[in-house]
This record gives structure tokens, C-alpha cells and sequence, in this order.
């Protein structure tokens, strides 16, 4: 995907994206969209339900540090498709490990070194979760409760609960961001559904300290979905949202700036910078932070 720095916004930009005419604000909304097959039922996976059918392998990946395990299953085998990244309504990429996951965990790193972060004994989320690395990566720093979340049921069954076993088989001690250790005690559930339904299952009640998300907002619809999932399930007063997304994904509209006009629109959080990647391998990356006013 060729790099977008060409289009790069001036830094005053970054944390007011409104401009002054009467044309700005969430028109791109509005934009007409092919309808979608209806999403799949909302459920709760069982780790007892993992797949047996597909055959996930798994390789190391290298991150802040740590030595993680990478599922590989075909796309193929779980959902008869051929080399195919999403299908909107009906595969939404969760097969794929994206480069979003990866940036995520080393933004929450340095969070956690700087002291602005730390997972010991809260409760997070992790939507749109495909392997799952930035919820493992929440089970090894000592979280209490780390919830999954994907739309394909399939691929929580053939993808992400193998590769959170196999990770907390690897690595069965944590450390916590203030220097304790002690053995992985973290409960970990996983749900599937529509961003739209899906908080009929999540545990919405108890609230989530830390909402987690990578490569989430590439679809213009889906935006309000998601974001009013967020309202729903982050805790208060002080529960924090970590974003991790393409400036722009070219060819389908989404990205974090039209996220952020969204909540920016809405009022409700604030939103800062937390780490921007442009290493010209993609176009512009960037992980965000956003928090209750």
C-alpha cells in the first residue's frame, strides 16, 4: 500500500479536525454503501469449542521485547475464500495478523515504562480482536480479565483461542509493570458478533478499565457501531481506550482521522497522539489514546 505522507495534515491538525466551513462534519457518513448480508448471531465461544477442522500453525513475532506467538490458518479452509483479506458483512479480516496489532503493543509498552499505563488487575477488551497479540499482551502484564471480541465466531474458534493457549502454555509468568511476578491467573472469555449487537453478551455491566482495538476503523458504516459499542462497555471515570489505525485505508474511505471526527463530533472523550509509524512500508500509522473529559 503506497505511502500517504504526501497528504500528511500540519501538526496544530492532529487534535482539532473540525475546519470552520458548514459543509464539515460527519457527511461521509452519509455516503451511500451496497447493503450488507445480515451479521452473524452474537455468541459466546468456548475454549472447549476450538476447531479441530483447521490446522493453525504458529511461528514467533518479536514485539516490545517479547516473544510471541503468531497463528497462521488459511482462509481457505475456514471460510472457502482464496486469498482474501476481508469480505464485508461476511469475513472481516480477523485471519490476517495486521500491522496495527504490532504498533499497538509497542505504544502500550511505552506506556507502561513511562509509568501512564498499567494492566494489574484491571478488566479489558480487545475488539476486533483476530490473534489477539494486544489482549495476550494484557494477560502477560498481569490484567485480571481480558474479554476477546471478533465478528467471525470461526475465527475465535479456529484462530484465537489456539493462539492464546499456545502463548499462555509459552509463557506462563508475568511481570507486572511494577516489577511482581507471578503465575498467569487471567480470565479469558471470547465473544463474536456485530459491533452493533454484541454488547448483549459482553460483560457491559462491570465496565472495561481498557478497551483495546488495532485496524478497526476501515469501514465508514461500521464507525457509529463501534463507537457507541465503546460507550457502552468502557468503564468510568477512568477507563481508557487504546486505538491503534491507519491515517487512511485507500480503496474503502475509514481511518483514524474519521474515527476521531466521530468522537470529536460527539464530545464525550478526549483523544491525544500517543505514536505515529512511518516507515514507508504503508501509508501513515498511528496508535491514540482516548478517555472520558
Amino acid at each position: 500500500m503506497a505511502s500517504d505522507k504526501s497528504n500528511d495534515a500540519p501538526k496544530e491538525a492532529i487534535f482539532r479536525l473540525f475546519g470552520d466551513k458548514p459543509t464539515s462534519g460527519l457527511s461521509f457518513l452519509d455516503f451511500p454503501e451496497k447493503p450488507l448480508p445480515p451479521p452473524p448471531p452474537c455468541l459466546e465461544v468456548l475454549p472447549s469449542e476450538v476447531s479441530a477442522d483447521a490446522k493453525c500453525s504458529m511461528e514467533p513475532v518479536n514485539v516490545a521485547g517479547l516473544t510471541l506467538l503468531k497463528g497462521r490458518v488459511s482462509t481457505e479452509e475456514v471460510f472457502a475464500l482464496s486469498n482474501s483479506d476481508l469480505v464485508p458483512g461476511k469475513y472481516e479480516g480477523g485471519l490476517k495478523l495486521w500491522e496495527g496489532s504490532l504498533d499497538l503493543i509497542a505504544a502500550l509498552s511505552s506506556e507502561m515504562e513511562n509509568g501512564r499505563l498499567s494492566f494489574s488487575g484491571k478488566r479489558v477488551l480487545e475488539l476486533g480482536c483476530g490473534h489477539g497479540l494486544p489482549g495476550l499482551f494484557a494477560c502477560l502484564k498481569a490484567a485480571a480479565a481480558v474479554h476477546f471480541q471478533d465478528f467471525n465466531a470461526e475465527v475465535l474458534r479456529c484462530l484465537t483461542i489456539p493462539n492464546v493457549t499456545a502463548n499462555m502454555e509459552e509463557n506462563p509468568e508475568y511481570l507486572s509493570g511494577d516489577g511482581k511476578e507471578g503465575r498467569i491467573s487471567t480470565e479469558t472469555r471470547f465473544f463474536s458478533g456485530d459491533w452493533g449487537e454484541v454488547h448483549s453478551i459482553l460483560d457491559q455491566a462491570a465496565g472495561y478499565d481498557v478497551i483495546l482495538m488495532a485496524e478497526t476503523v476501515y469501514s465508514i458504516p461500521a464507525l457509529p457501531s463501534l463507537y457507541n459499542l465503546i460507550k457502552k462497555c468502557l468503564s468510568s471515570p477512568h477507563g481508557v481506550v487504546y486505538m491503534a489505525a491507519k491515517k487512511y485505508y485507500f480503496g474503502v474511505g475509514g481511518g483514524s482521522r474519521r474515527f476521531l471526527s466521530l468522537v470529536e463530533k460527539d464530545g464525550l472523550l478526549s483523544s491525544s497522539l500517543v505514536a505515529e509509524v512511518a516507515d514507508g512500508s504503508s501509508n501513515v500509522r498511528e496508535v491514540w489514546k482516548l478517555h472520558l473529559k
